[in-house]
């Protein structure tokens, strides 16, 4: 299995949304092909890559770098006894002469290609990734349905509480029994106004709903937080802290007794460990969103959660952010405790395969080899044209 040709685009995923760090009006992904010379049903076989939303097109990073060294290594170098494309040694290929630490955005760019790679080698395997990771990872076990929740209530220009709940109702329609909104974007009167509006729609059950603050409160603002949010007994408090700044996290804890989330903006499983070891967080109750698209792909995923093992945490703490078709491969096969969903938000990347319904915020996987990209209609009409270019 050798690889032909890689092709790599930038789409725009602007809208006039904002959390409370950010707004998304200039927002881009990479997407990512990477052509091979297996055939399946007469047709060469192409694994497609793209990044997670929050982070942008890597397009420099990957052109200069990490593209030409998987492009410029030796077949053989990056094969396996079979003579299939190797994850682990591509992986190897691409961070050849990268020194360690600094894991910035060239995270982002590995991701997107490791991404890519398994797409490629699940398909020329003629199974669905989730199929093929759990019978090299998880002794074949796998989970018949994943759980997964609805992302969204972002702040928007003009918006009141009433669309803020119309927008969660949609979620509820659409099968989702747990949400996710967004706060600390508005002082906290108005952010409790907003949650105790959710939470009416919500039967008044805090556990179906999570709320996420995108790290923008210092620690007296997050106490304060936590003390007026605590009485809800919300699913989970999400990334209050800046991502980095384990001490903060760790006295949190103290304060803050329902479940923490946070591990979206950490990009490798050395983060991952410092996280663990200082951040006080809890392995009974808490929650850890590394994002494989965003961190290094895959081959550094599965050495993050042996890092999880081996500290005491099981993988079913983990729910990764991004709300993608790969991470929910990853969540099924290695049976990791679920995955985000963004049904309405980033298309059209956020979202499943068509034609998989959510129940109770459960879903299942379609059969289909590869990531599944080719049953996401909208998103496989942005993939389709680098063939056809091809």
């Amino acid at each position: 299995m050798r690889i032909t040709g890689i092709a790599d685009i930038v789409v725009p995923i602007s809208s006039s949304i904002r959390n409370a760090y950010i707004d998304f009006s200039t927002m881009t992904a990479s997407v990512v092909a990477v052509f091979t010379d297996v055939k399946k049903d007469g047709k060469p076989v192409v694994g497609f890559g793209f990044n997670s939303n929050g982070r942008y097109a890597q397009q420099a990073l990957l052109r200069e770098r990490f593209i030409p060294r998987l492009q410029s290594a030796a077949a053989m170098e990056i094969q396996d006894e079979r003579g299939l494309i190797d994850p682990a040694k591509a992986w190897a290929a691409m961070m050849k002469n990268e020194k360690p630490g600094g894991h910035g955005e060239r995270s982002v760019a590995v991701g997107v290609l490791d991404m890519a790679i398994w797409d490629a080698l699940s398909k020329a395997e003629g199974v669905p990734l989730w199929k093929l990771l759990a019978d090299r990872y998880n002794d074949g076990k796998f989970d018949e349905a994943a759980w997964v929740y609805a992302a969204g209530g972002y702040y928007y220009p003009g918006e009141d509480v009433k669309s803020l709940t119309e927008e969660m109702k949609r979620y509820l329609d659409l099968g989702y029994s747990t949400v996710k909104m967004k706060i600390g974007g508005a002082d906290l009167s108005a952010d409790l106004k907003r949650i105790e509006a959710v939470l009416t729609i919500l039967g008044g059950n805090g556990d179906r709903l999570c709320v996420d603050v995108n790290g923008r409160f210092d620690l007296q603002t997050a106490i304060d937080y936590g003390r007026a949010i605590e009485p809800f007994k919300l699913h989970w408090y999400e990334e209050p802290l800046d991502p980095l700044d384990y001490l903060l996290h760790a006295a949190l804890a103290t304060e803050y007794m329902p479940p923490l989330a946070t591990g979206e903006n950490l990009f490798s499983h050395q983060d991952a460990r410092n996280l663990i070891r200082h951040g006080g967080l809890r392995p009974d109750r808490d929650w850890l969103q590394f994002d494989p698209a965003l961190s290094y792909g895959l081959v550094e995923y599965l050495r993050t959660l042996d890092t999880l093992r081996a500290h005491g945490w099981s993988p079913r703490r983990c729910v990764p952010h991004g709300g993608h078709q790969f991470a929910l491969n990853i969540a099924v096969g290695l049976g990791l405790g679920g995955n985000e969903s963004y049904p309405q938000v980033f298309a059209p990347f956020g979202g499943f395969a068509d034609n998989t319904p959510v129940k109770d915020s459960r879903v299942k996987m379609p059969d289909i080899p590869g990531v599944g990209f080719e049953a996401k209609n909208a998103l496989y009409a942005v993939m389709k044209p680098m063939l056809e270019a091809a």
